[in-house]
């Protein structure tokens, strides 16, 4: 064999069957046989791939399944969460639009409404989802887009969609939805009203803290296009890695979803009868603000996300994190274990302690994302680091 044949590519084996996984394809390019046909390739008059950062087939494979799962067409992988909700908002909006969000979306979606947004032209509006009459008083003859969270971040309320997706179509709005907690398993917004769904596929999806991947898909065709266009254009590209690690993470998501769910309603119940705990926060429970919206909205899902408060400060959140080490205190949800959280210190950092307060975050505040472990143990855990918690 001459050895400059080494560099030629070598065709890929013919088989009479097929992979029963997915197999992963990191190429970065692909090779066309002529112009035209490269051409009609990018004039959509035939199949294919030219450049991955134009789309690949492992974030085709996945994109495919998630728009199963939400009752959507076209929708598009890009390189994370925030991503999606960036490729969201600016593929569509222009100088002089105006956005309102809701007053309690994930931090970092509220930095780029906050902080970002406005340094392009566009104006950004913020209120309380829970109250659509709020909502409506907050719109602008120049409002483009109204983005929310159906369960909020997190405090978990529950956000009034019927009303808010009735004010959106009689003004002509588009209405987003970034669907990263309730998850199509709880509530597919698109059947809503909504005009786009967003997802961050790192969390529940993938499930396995291995993948950094969003998820962002539309109604309107010349929206898609939009979206696409701008997230090929900044480079908002996945990894193929990671869209097969994602994909596989899929295949369980139903069992995950239900398993921890199951596990948060109890633990819920558990923690609410803990000495020191000032208030759990869990959409089926009667006591929770918008437990008759959730009822209905939700189906009565509750979801695998659990807040709770403790009584203290920083120093009793301190020792409730040191007393369960094998709770993973990590800034993240969706694993398939238990992870908890600390608003003040991670999500929510930036606002002040008076913001914070606003929303009802203090020091004593928490979110658990609920695993798929047995529910003694979690039991057993939490009440360990809430009793390390309280007695100081």
């Amino acid at each position: 064999m001459p050895d400059e044949s080494l560099i030629r590519r070598t065709p890929w084996p013919e088989s009479a069957s097929r992979p029963l996984g997915t197999p992963i394809q990191p190429s970065v390019v692909y090779a066309s046989p002529d112009p035209d046909t490269l051409d009609a390739q990018y004039a959509g008059e035939q199949p294919g791939y030219t450049y991955a950062r134009e789309g690949h087939p492992n974030a085709d494979v996945l994109a495919r399944k998630i728009d199963a799962l939400e009752g959507a067409t076209g929708g598009l992988i890009t390189g994370s969460g925030m991503a999606a909700v960036t490729a969201a908002l600016m593929g569509v909006l222009k100088a002089g639009d105006h956005v309102l969000g809701g007053d309690q979306l994930y931090g970092r979606s509220l930095r780029l409404l906050n902080q970002d947004l406005p340094r392009f032209g566009i104006a950004t509006t913020l209120a309380d989802f829970t109250d659509a009459a709020a909502v409506e008083a907050a719109l602008r003859p120049e409002t483009r887009m109204i983005l929310m969270e159906v369960v909020s971040n997190p405090t978990l309320r529950v956000a009034d969609l019927p009303g808010i997706a009735r004010l959106a179509r009689a003004r002509g709005i588009l209405l987003a939805v970034d669907n990263t907690f309730t998850t199509p398993r709880a509530i597919r917004p698109l059947e809503h009203g909504a005009d786009i769904v967003i997802h961050s596929v790192t969390k529940i999806l993938a499930g396995h803290s291995d993948a950094t991947l969003g998820y962002v898909a539309a109604t309107d065709a010349a929206i898609r296009r939009a979206i696409y266009d701008f997230a090929v254009t900044t480079g908002m590209t996945p990894s193929p890695f990671d869209c097969w690690l994602a994909e596989r993470g899929l295949y369980s998501f139903e069992l995950r979803y239900d398993r921890a769910e199951a596990n948060a309603a109890a633990l819920a119940e558990h923690l609410a009868g803990l000495p020191g705990m000032k208030r759990v926060l869990y959409p089926t429970r009667p006591d929770h603000p918008d437990h008759n919206r959730a009822a209905a909205l939700l189906g009565g899902r509750g979801g695998h996300m659990v807040s709770f408060e403790i009584a203290g400060g920083r120093d009793a959140a301190n020792r409730l994190t040191r007393a369960a080490p094998d709770i993973a205190f990590a800034p993240t949800l969706g694993d398939i274990g238990t992870t908890l959280s600390h608003p003040a210190s991670s999500s929510h950092r930036g606002l002040s302690a008076e913001a914070r307060a606003a929303l009802g975050i203090s020091e004593g505040f928490f979110r658990a994302s609920v695993g798929v472990e047995e529910i003694g143990l979690l039991t057993a855990e939490f009440t360990a680091a809430v009793d390390a918690a309280t007695r100081g």
